[in-house]
C-alpha cells in the first residue's frame, strides 16, 4: 500500500487540479499553461502506478471453493486471464463493464462513477482511497483488474506494433504415463502425446492477434484443433473489430453468453447478473461454442451497432447409407476428441453458419439493447425419439431474437432480457442487486424458459446446463458485519414443466448455499461453507411406474484455512464432506482431506498437494480444482478410496523464457484398474507428466 506521503500528494493533485478548471475558466491562457504542469506530473503519477499479480487460481478457488461439472472452467480463466491482461480504465469504465470483474457492490460501483464525475478523471491508482465505500481489502482484490490511463497521444501503429505490452509464444507438452487399453490395443490412431501451442500480440485496448493449435493424447494430426482470431479496437467510431473466432455476450446471456458467466457460487450477489460484455476473441480449447468469421461494433453518438457472421464446422454423428450422406443428425458434439476411426469420421461433418445483430443505446444510468440471432445447418437436426425430446429443436434454421435492458436507480441495478425463438417458445430473465447499505447486499433474479425456447449460445442463469423448460427464483444476500468478516448465501427454487434426462415425470427442487469467511489478519484467512441441492430424478432399476421420479438429496461442507507463513511460504488446509441420497436409500458418502503448499526457493517457485478421499460412488464424488500450468486447467472428479498428490515448479530460465513441469499422480486402494473404456489403465495408479515453456519477445 503507499505511504501517507503518497496519498497527501494525490489529494493535493486533486485539490489543484479542481483549482485549475476554475481558472481556465477565466484565464483559459493561465489556465490552459498550468493544466499542461499538472497534466505532466499526473503522466508520471500514472507510469508509475502499481500493478498487483494476480493468483488466477486463488482467485478461482474463492470464488467457486465447490466445483461443478457443467461450467466450463477453462473458459472462465481465459476470460479472467484477458481482463487482467487488459485492466478496465477507471477513467472511461462504465459502470456495466466495472460490474463484470464480479467484485465491487452496486454501491461501490455507483461511488466510482460518481467520484469520476464530481472529480475528472483519476490522477493515479491509488486515487481509488479517496473513493467514498471502497476500504482497502476490496481496492487490494480490484486492483489486477484496473488501472490508470489516459488518451493515446503519442506515436503510431508501427511504434505500438514494436513496443507491445503482450507478446509471446507458449509450448506444451504432457503424457500419462502408463498406458490405457486405447494405446495398448491400437483403437487409438496418435500419439500419446497432448501437444499445445499458444501465440499472443497485443496492445491493451489496441489490437490483439492470436492463435491456439492442439493435438490431444491418442489423436492422429498435429493440428486436430486450431483456434485464431485478429482483434482491432477503438478506431475512431469502430470500437472493436474481430476476424476469425470470436463469442459475444448481450444482455444477460439469453442469445449470446460468453467468457465469465458464473452461474449460482459462493458469490451470491454479483454473479447473479451478466454484463454486456459485447465482442471478444476466443482462445479456449473447447470445441465448440464460438463463432468463426467476422464481427464488428461501430458506434454513432450513444448507440453501438453490432453486426457479424459465422462459417464454421462442428463435430456431429452423421452416418451416410450406401455412400450417400444422411441429410439428418441428432445432436452437435463438442468433446473434440478425434483418437479412433469412429471419432475421427464424426470430425467436421456438419455446417453451421450464423449470423446477428445487436444494437445497444446507452443513457446516463443504464442501457436498452435488442439481438437478433440466425443459426443455419446444412442437415436435419433431429433429436432422438424419446418423450423427454418431444420439444427440443427440430429442423435447420434457428431464429431468436429478443431485447434486454439495465437501469441503475441509486444503489439499486435492475436487469432484466426477453427472446423468442422460431418456435414460438419464449425466454425471460430479470431481477435486480442491491446495496442495503454499506453492510447489507441483495439480490433477486427471475427467470423463465419455455419447455420450447431455443437459443444454443445462450447461458443465461439457471439451475439447467441449458435455458430451456425451466422455471425459478433466486435470492441472494451478503451481510458484512465488520472488516474482514463475511457472511452470505443465496436460496433458489426452481421447477422443470417437462421431462428431462433421467426425469421421467415433471420436477421441482431447491438448494441452498452458506458460507462465511472471515480474514483473521494479513497471514489468515477462514471459510466454512454448506450447500444443499434437493432435485427429481429417476429412481435406478426401479420396477414400480409410482414411484419412477424420487427427490435426491446433495450436501456438502467445506472447511478452508489458509496462512501465510512468511513473503516466500503459504499453506492451505481443506476438508470437504459430500453425500448424495434418494429419498427411498441409503446415504452415499465421501470426504477429501487436502494439504497445498506454495512458495519460492530463490528462483523456483513451487505449488504442491497430499489429498486423501473416500466415497461410496460415483454419486458422492467430489469436484475439486488443482493448481496447473499457465493456461491450463485441472479439476478432476475424486471417487474411489485414494491418495492424489501433484507438484508445479515455474523456474525462470532467462529474462524471456519461463519454464514450468508438473508431476500429478492417482493412486487408488482395493482395486485392479482405473478408468473406463478405451481409457481404462490396468494398474491402480495414473501418474501425468507435464512441461510447458514461454517465451516473451
Amino acid at each position: 500500500m503507499c505511504n501517507l506521503t503518497t496519498v497527501v500528494m494525490i489529494l493535493l493533485f486533486a485539490v489543484t487540479k479542481k483549482i485549475f478548471q476554475k481558472i481556465a475558466l477565466k484565464c483559459p491562457r493561465v489556465g490552459l499553461q498550468t493544466l499542461l504542469i499538472l497534466l505532466s506530473i499526473q503522466e508520471i503519477s500514472a507510469q508509475n502506478k502499481p500493478r498487483s499479480e494476480i493468483n488466477l487460481d486463488a482467485f478461482i478457488q474463492r470464488v467457486f471453493p465447490v466445483q461443478q461439472e457443467n461450467i466450463n472452467y477453462e473458459d472462465l480463466y481465459e476470460s479472467l486471464y484477458q481482463l487482467y491482461q487488459n485492466p478496465l480504465n477507471l477513467n472511461t469504465a462504465t459502470a456495466e463493464e466495472l460490474a463484470s470483474i464480479y467484485i465491487l457492490s452496486q454501491a461501490q460501483i455507483n461511488s466510482i462513477v460518481q467520484h469520476r464525475e464530481q472529480n475528472g478523471d483519476f490522477l493515479s491508482i491509488y486515487e481509488l482511497q479517496a473513493v467514498q465505500n471502497l476500504d482497502l481489502e476490496t481496492i487490494s482484490k480490484i486492483l489486477p483488474f484496473v488501472e490508470v490511463r489516459y488518451k493515446f497521444s503519442a506515436g503510431d501503429l508501427r511504434n505500438r506494433l514494436t513496443n507491445p505490452t503482450e507478446h509471446y509464444l507458449v509450448l506444451r507438452n504432457s503424457q500419462t504415463l502408463e498406458q490405457s487399453k486405447g494405446f495398448a490395443e491400437d483403437k487409438y490412431l496418435g500419439s500419446p502425446q497432448h501437444l499445445y501451442a499458444r501465440y499472443r500480440l497485443s496492445h491493451p485496448k489496441d489490437f490483439q492477434v492470436g492463435f491456439i493449435v492442439e493435438k490431444d493424447a491418442g489423436e492422429k494430426h498435429y493440428l486436430d484443433f486450431y483456434t485464431f482470431h485478429f482483434q482491432l479496437k477503438n478506431k475512431g467510431n469502430l470500437r472493436n473489430l474481430i476476424l476469425g473466432d470470436y463469442q459475444a455476450q448481450f444482455g444477460q446471456g439469453l442469445i449470446m453468453s460468453a467468457g465469465f458467466s458464473l452461474g449460482k457460487s459462493s458469490e451470491a450477489i454479483a454473479t447473479t447478473r451478466r454484463s454486456n460484455l459485447g465482442l471478444r476473441p476466443y482462445g479456449s480449447l473447447l470445441e465448440g461454442g464460438y463463432f468463426r468469421g467476422a464481427a464488428a461494433t461501430y458506434q454513432i453518438d450513444k448507440i453501438d451497432l453490432t453486426g457479424f457472421y459465422s462459417y464454421a464446422k462442428r463435430d456431429a454423428n452423421i452416418n451416410e447409407t450406401d455412400g450417400e450422406r444422411e441429410d439428418y443428425f441428432s445432436s452437435v458434439l463438442t468433446g473434440g476428441l478425434h483418437r479412433t476411426a469412429t471419432e475421427l469420421a464424426r470430425k467436421n461433418q456438419l455446417t453451421e453458419q450464423s449470423f446477428g445483430l445487436n444494437a445497444t443505446f446507452r443513457f446516463k444510468n443504464g442501457q436498452v439493447g435488442a439481438t437478433i440471432l440466425n443459426t443455419q445447418f446444412d442437415a436435419f437436426l433431429q433429436r432422438t425419439p424419446v418423450l423427454y425430446n418431444k420439444f427440443e429443436f427440430v429442423g435447420k434454421q434457428n431464429l431468436v431474437a429478443g431485447t434486454n435492458a439495465t437501469y441503475t436507480w441509486q444503489n439499486f441495478n435492475f436487469f432484466g432480457e426477453a427472446a423468442r425463438s422460431s418456435s414460438g417458445g419464449v425466454g425471460a430473465i430479470g431481477g435486480f442487486v442491491a446495496a442495503l447499505s454499506k453492510q447489507v447486499e441483495w439480490a433477486v433474479n427471475l427467470r423463465n424458459f419455455d419447455r420450447n425456447f431455443h437459443s444454443f449460445y445462450a447461458n443465461a442463469l439457471s439451475e439447467g446446463s441449458r435455458n430451456i423448460n425451466e422455471r425459478g427464483i433466486y435470492w441472494g444476500l451478503k451481510y458484512t458485519p465488520k472488516k474482514g468478516l463475511v457472511f452470505s448465501g443465496f436460496y433458489d427454487r426452481f421447477q422443470f414443466p417437462w421431462l428431462r434426462y433421467l426425469v421421467d415425470a415433471p420436477s421441482s427442487g431447491f438448494d441452498y448455499l452458506l458460507r462465511m469467511s472471515y480474514q483473521i489478519n494479513k497471514k489468515a484467512l477462514f471459510y466454512a461453507q454448506y450447500h444443499e441441492e434437493h432435485k427429481g430424478k429417476n429412481l435406478p432399476n426401479n420396477t414400480t411406474v409410482s414411484d419412477l421420479v424420487v427427490n435426491t438429496i446433495r450436501q456438502s461442507i467445506l472447511v478452508n484455512f489458509e496462512y501465510a507463513i512468511n513473503r516466500d511460504f503459504k499453506t492451505q488446509t481443506r476438508v470437504q464432506l459430500n453425500t448424495f441420497q434418494y429419498e427411498t436409500r441409503s446415504k452415499s458418502k465421501g470426504y477429501v482431506l487436502m494439504q497445498d503448499i506454495e512458495g519460492t526457493i530463490r528462483k523456483v517457485q513451487l505449488k504442491g498437494r497430499i489429498a486423501y478421499y473416500s466415497t461410496d460412488d460415483y454419486d458422492s464424488r467430489i469436484y475439486v480444482y488443482e493448481n496447473d500450468v499457465l493456461y491450463a486447467i485441472s479439476f478432476p472428479a475424486y471417487y474411489g478410496n485414494g491418495l492424489r498428490t501433484y507438484l508445479i515448479a515455474r523456474y525462470g530460465l532467462t529474462k524471456n523464457l519461463d519454464l514450468w513441469v508438473r508431476y500429478a499422480r492417482t493412486q487408488l486402494s482395493g482395486v485392479t484398474s482405473i478408468g473406463s473404456g478405451n481409457d481404462q489403465i490396468n494398474a491402480p495408479h495414473r501418474s501425468e507428466i507435464k512441461a510447458q515453456i514461454k517465451y516473451s519477445f
